[in-house]
């Protein structure tokens, strides 16, 4: 909106057209949402605590933390509230990968909402069932892959519609552009053809992974918003890089015209993030709950897909990765050992990993700093991929 408005006042006040850069916008953005998140943080704690939308801890959890009982949750809430505000301010609203990424991310907290909210009405900790819940997590990451197949490799919406009618016209054979591609990291030349089909399962894999992904990971205090506004911070600077003619033939990656505005997206989270961990630090006062993870998770997954960055963002969200599989494993290992012998062994005292690690005897706030030190590491390696090629 602030963009619209600077554009037009622009010719009468020349100092507006510093809203034309979007590095200007991106640290508003961040700024904006950082700012909504800190100032609304205690009135939405108060609200929720009001309505006792307390947390429902898993009895066949950690014993450390049925302290934790009570605790608001759904503060997810507050985070789309700045990412939504702060995003609605500064980025440029004819954008199509602006409203993509929204419709991912708010469409997601509103399953994470609704699963939220049955955990603390019914006083249930599993909440949504699960197929129940991947249903709508899939319906939306179909709708957002089909999208994507085409607007990352046409310019314009006009252009968009074109290429999906010229596939549909070829009996769904046709192949995509090479920026399409999947993109190998530290090789210049070397990228997988997907075509239409296979980039829309793998979108589908990777929205959807993502989310799962972060929710899995948010068991402890300020465990998972930091690493996500490490990588959403990451993503935003390729999203850049990406969107810049010059930038992207230097670093011998796809040119994505009009990627460069989700870096006020990334930005706008990046502040949300922060926000939320003012309030979700140790010993904390309100919990993200799927509302927040879901989308954020969702988030990511779809700004990647975007700037053809999957592998890298299997890189840099490593904690998120290595959480998921260790839940995998854990109950695939339980399952197998019991139809075998009887009874379920396990790999891991506890999953996600972070558990195992509690039960190791770590306390919270270290396995949560480490953890955090780990994804600032695998950033930088990420990140790093873009030069050594």
């Amino acid at each position: 909106m602030l963009l619209w408005l600077a554009q037009y006042f622009q010719q009468d006040l020349g100092a507006l057209r510093v809203f034309n850069f979007i590095t200007f916008r991106a640290v508003f953005a961040t700024l904006t949402a950082l700012a909504i998140g800190l100032i609304s943080g205690p009135a939405v704690i108060r609200m929720l605590t009001r309505l006792k939308v307390g947390q429902a801890v898993r009895k066949d959890g950690p014993q450390t933390h049925l302290i934790k009982s009570g605790t608001p949750t759904m503060g997810g809430a507050l985070i789309l509230l700045g990412i939504g505000i702060s995003t609605f301010l500064w980025a440029d609203w004819s954008n199509r990968f602006i409203w993509v990424v929204l419709v991912v991310t708010l469409g997601y907290g509103a399953i994470g909402w609704v699963d939220d909210y049955r955990k603390v009405v019914y006083k249930n900790p599993e909440g949504m069932s699960s197929r129940e819940k991947y249903f709508w997590q899939s319906l939306i990451g179909l709708v957002a892959a089909i999208y994507l197949a085409f607007s990352v490799s046409a310019p314009t919406n006009t252009k968009v519609w074109q290429l999906f009618m010229a596939w549909v016209q070829s009996g769904f054979s046709l192949d995509l552009p090479p920026k399409a591609d999947l993109i190998v990291p530290f090789f210049k030349t070397i990228s997988y053809p997907l075509g239409v089909w296979g980039f829309i399962l793998l979108t589908y894999l990777v929205i959807v992974g993502s989310s799962n992904a972060v929710n899995l990971t948010d068991g402890l205090d300020g465990l998972a918003i930091m690493p996500t506004v490490m990588v959403g911070s990451a993503l935003g600077l390729i999203a850049y890089l990406t969107g810049s003619a010059v930038y992207a033939k230097y670093l011998f990656i796809p040119h994505i015209p009009g990627a460069a505005e989700l870096l006020i997206f990334c930005g706008a989270m990046a502040g949300a993030g922060l926000a939320f961990l003012w309030y979700n630090a140790h010993p904390a006062q309100v919990f993200m709950g799927d509302v927040g993870a879901l989308a954020l998770g969702g988030a990511l997954g779809t700004v990647a897909v975007i700037v053809r960055q999957e592998i890298v963002l299997f890189i840099m969200g490593g904690i998120f990765v290595v959480e998921t599989l260790s839940v995998v494993m854990q109950v695939t290992y339980f399952k197998y050992t019991k139809k075998r012998f009887g009874v379920g062994r396990r790999i891991l005292l506890m999953a996600p990993l972070h558990h195992h690690f509690e039960q190791k005897g770590w306390k919270e706030t270290q396995v949560v700093v480490r953890f955090w030190i780990v994804t600032m590491m695998l950033v930088l390696f990420g990140l790093s991929t873009l030069k050594l090629r």
